[in-house]
């Protein structure tokens, strides 16, 4: 027992010194401060996103529940008045009413305005979001200028470049790009369904949740970089699931606004937050930060976690689902 209990502690000591070098990462927040000087367009777009989901969608909500709603109550009481008498109210048939209208107008407003202005967010800042991480990702490749005009001018001839090259690729590697795409999707959304349901589960189902969410969210912010590096989404998920720590800690800080407040409010602090991790992640050199602890436990890793191995088989079985079915329509395109 001796043997396991040194390699239990030493394996727990060197999670722990992860799981705090992603919390640090993740918190890294004057990367944002310091990419936005090198990047106009950077500095836009994140503005951009503080006004749609700080200003207008977070703020409806606080006029909402500040303004509208009292008023509402006001105009529209649902209780009766405070009387000495020990009568019963003599009109809840009315008041009751008032109760069921106050609710209906609040219902209006929320089918006319928060949930198109959720629908409208979610499909804007996900466009933002992308823009984002590639400006900050080529703010970082272009450290070294000191005019943010040239840093501009060398991020418009890095994008021309760029689309320039993925139009050179040959069509093989556009149809594993594809692929690859579409994969990722069906991992991350059945990835999705599994985090949902473990938040059912009793007991243990909010520590589930939080820490699936924590490594989801981890996920997120440094796909756009690691789209952005040309890295492979094997090596994507190998890395990531070996240094499994690290990225819990750096989920951590990204999801804690979703458990404290209510479902609309952790949306609209996530979409403003959500950004700015991606922009940490961008400028965080995770792997020379794993890469530590290893050399100090003489190249001992914590050994690879398989996080995505549910939603890695659910995915399969829909891809081969597909080509199952893809394979009789091209024989009768051959016959024909």
């Amino acid at each position: 027992m001796g043997p396991l209990a040194d390699t239990v502690r030493s394996k727990s000591k060197q999670a722990l010194l992860l799981w705090v070098d992603g919390v640090r990462e993740a918190c890294c927040l004057h990367r944002v401060i310091i990419y936005s000087l090198r990047s106009k367009q950077l500095a836009i777009r994140t503005g951009q996103c503080f006004l749609l989901n700080g200003f207008i969608f977070l703020g409806s909500i606080f006029v909402l529940k500040s303004v509208i709603i009292p008023a509402l109550e006001w105009i529209l009481p649902g209780h009766c008045p405070q009387i000495n008498s020990p009568e019963s109210c003599s009109f809840s048939s009315i008041l009751e009413f008032y109760r069921f209208l106050r609710g209906g107008l609040v219902q209006l407003f929320n089918v006319f305005w928060f949930y198109p202005l959720y629908i409208f967010s979610l499909i804007l800042s996900s466009i933002w979001y992308n823009d984002i991480a590639k400006h900050g990702f080529f703010a970082l490749e272009n450290y070294g200028a000191r005019d943010t005009k040239l840093s501009d001018q060398k991020e418009s001839q890095t994008l021309q470049s760029t689309v320039h090259r993925e139009k050179s690729t040959d069509l093989e590697g556009f149809m594993i790009s594809i692929a690859e795409q579409l994969y990722s999707v069906l991992l991350l959304t059945f990835f999705f369904v599994e985090v949902y349901v473990t938040g059912l589960i009793p007991y243990i189902g909010k520590a589930l949740n939080f820490m699936l969410l924590s490594w989801m969210y981890a996920y997120y912010c440094f796909e756009y970089k690691w789209n952005l590096s040309g890295l492979s989404l094997d090596k994507r998920l190998d890395f990531f699931e070996s240094n499994w720590a690290f990225f819990a800690g750096f989920g951590n800080p990204c999801v804690l606004a979703i458990f404290l407040f209510s479902s609309l409010v952790s949306y609209g602090v996530m979409a403003i937050l959500f950004p700015l991790f991606v922009l940490t992640a961008t400028g965080s050199e995770a792997d020379k930060i794993v890469a530590l602890p290893r050399r100090k436990w003489r190249g001992a890793g914590l050994g690879r976690v398989p996080i995505f191995f549910i939603a890695d088989y659910m995915s399969m079985r829909v891809l081969k689902l597909f080509s199952l079915k893809s394979r009789p329509q091209m024989k009768e395109n051959k016959a024909l």
